[in-house]
C-alpha cells in the first residue's frame, strides 16, 4: 500500500472514535503537532489513544470528507472536514472542524504528523 492509501484508508475508517483501529495505524513512536483554535498540543501514541476513547464517549458517528489530497514520497498532505454525530442527536450529522494534516509515513504507520484546525 502506498503512503497515500494508507492515509486515506486511516482516514475512511472509524479510528478517530475507535481506539482499537486507531492503534493499527498509528506507529509506537507517533507525534503529532496540532495547531487548533484553542491553542498548540503535541501528542504521542498514548494521548492519541486517550482522545479517541474520548471522542467515542461523545459521538456515535465520524465522517471525514477529504477535499484535497497531494503525496510526495513518505509525505501526504490532506485537506479535509470532520461530521459527527452526537449520542443525543444520532439522527443528525454536524460539522466538528477543518482540518489540513502533513502525515510522514514510516513501517506503513502513521509517523509524523502536523495539523492545523478550526472549528466550525
Amino acid at each position: 500500500m502506498t503512503a497515500k492509501e494508507i492515509v486515506q484508508e486511516f482516514y475512511k475508517s472509524d479510528a478517530l472514535i475507535d481506539s482499537a483501529i486507531l492503534k493499527d495505524y498509528m506507529h509506537p513512536d507517533v507525534i503529532v503537532d496540532w495547531n487548533s483554535s484553542k491553542g498548540f498540543v503535541q501528542l504521542n501514541f498514548a494521548s492519541l489513544v486517550e482522545l479517541s476513547d474520548e471522542l467515542s464517549q461523545a459521538y456515535v458517528r465520524s465522517k471525514i470528507r477529504i477535499s484535497h489530497i497531494i503525496a510526495e514520497n513518505d509525505m501526504i498532505t490532506v485537506r479535509y472536514s470532520h461530521f459527527v454525530k452526537t449520542i443525543e442527536n444520532p439522527r443528525e450529522e454536524m460539522l466538528l472542524a477543518h482540518f489540513i494534516s502533513i502525515w510522514q509515513i514510516k513501517d506503513n504507520k502513521l509517523h509524523r504528523g502536523f495539523q492545523m484546525s478550526q472549528i466550525s
